[in-house]
């Protein structure tokens, strides 16, 4: 896999699916070759990365992440072999616990238990991604259609889980094909992350999982101003639990202080701690959406 990085719509335009389809175009043209998108409660990050696979031949489309709460297992294999199809193999499925608080506002309720639907979640989706059916009942989810639900040119689909805590990475390790944590340092990467993932794997008898590390980043030659757009665009993230332990093993303050901030050097080297440490690869999101930001962050993520 190739490095990556997290693509962000404008807001504003005209066409919302138009305009990601131009930037994944551009980024793709400047040597870019595997975006991801976020799953809000605007948009389907599914349908959407189906959609520029299909309109970028040969990019990597993903999803970074979508919340497995509230969707039902069978209803995300569907979207997913589908955008698979679109994107000729080249797509690639980003879930995530995703039990914030905002979520849960949304969605007037809360849903207890994670990581035993976390495990169930991903045992639906393993058996219709790798045998083509299911029959599935569980005390979090029934899975047993008797219609079919493969979907011709819809698999392979890598599946990857945003997990960072012990439990989490255990399931995930057994189960999925690779972890993508946000905020998770490089110390915390090597020492936790890549170790605790890979073991599980190797006691399931599965293949070394992958460990995709989200970095925010920001070129600029203003570092100073960059660390404050940093330490506003990541504030949110100091109030979630899961964010502060990883934050707190990482040793640092504040998540803002992981943020790779400066030149192109210095944020390719601030990168590249992460391979170091362990991860198969980093996906860079981007704390500046303004179209030169995002013109240097493309350049850096094709360089690296």
């Amino acid at each position: 896999m190739s490095t990556g990085i997290v693509l962000f719509p404008n807001r504003q335009a005209d066409n919302y699916v138009d305009d990601a389809i131009a930037q994944a175009r551009r980024a793709h043209d400047v040597g870019v070759r595997q975006i991801w998108l976020a799953q809000q409660f605007d948009h389907d990050a599914i349908g959407l990365a189906g959609l520029i696979g299909a309109a970028v031949p040969g990019l990597g489309v993903g999803t970074s992440v979508v919340p497995l709460n509230p969707r039902h297992p069978l209803v995300i294999a569907g979207q997913a072999q589908t955008a698979q199809a679109a994107a000729h193999g080249n797509f690639s499925l980003g879930i995530g616990l995703g039990s914030h608080k905002p979520e849960e506002v949304a969605f007037g309720t809360s849903w207890p238990r994670p990581v035993a639907r976390l495990r169930e979640y991903l045992q639906v989706l393993r058996s219709i991604f790798d045998d083509g059916e299911v029959d599935f009942h569980g005390a979090e989810f029934t899975a047993g259609p008797q219609w079919p639900v493969s979907v011709p040119g819809g698999t392979p689909i890598p599946l990857y889980v945003a997990a960072m805590g012990p439990k989490a990475l255990q399931v995930t390790g057994e189960l999925a094909d690779g972890t993508l944590p946000y905020l998770a340092g490089p110390r915390t990467i090597g020492d936790f992350i890549v170790p605790t993932i890979t073991g599980a794997a190797a006691v399931a008898g599965r293949p070394e999982p992958a460990t995709i590390a989200f970095v925010p980043a920001l070129v600029t030659d203003d570092v100073a101003a960059g660390r404050e757009v940093a330490a506003q665009a990541l504030e949110f993230y100091a109030s979630i639990p899961s964010y502060q332990r990883v934050i707190e093993r990482e040793g640092l303050d504040s998540p803002a202080d992981l943020a790779a901030v400066g030149d192109a050097e210095t944020v390719r080297k601030h990168l590249r701690r992460y391979l170091d440490a362990g991860a198969t690869d980093v996906a860079i999101s981007p704390l500046d959406h303004s179209q030169p930001a995002l013109s240097l962050l493309w350049e850096v993520t094709a360089a690296l």
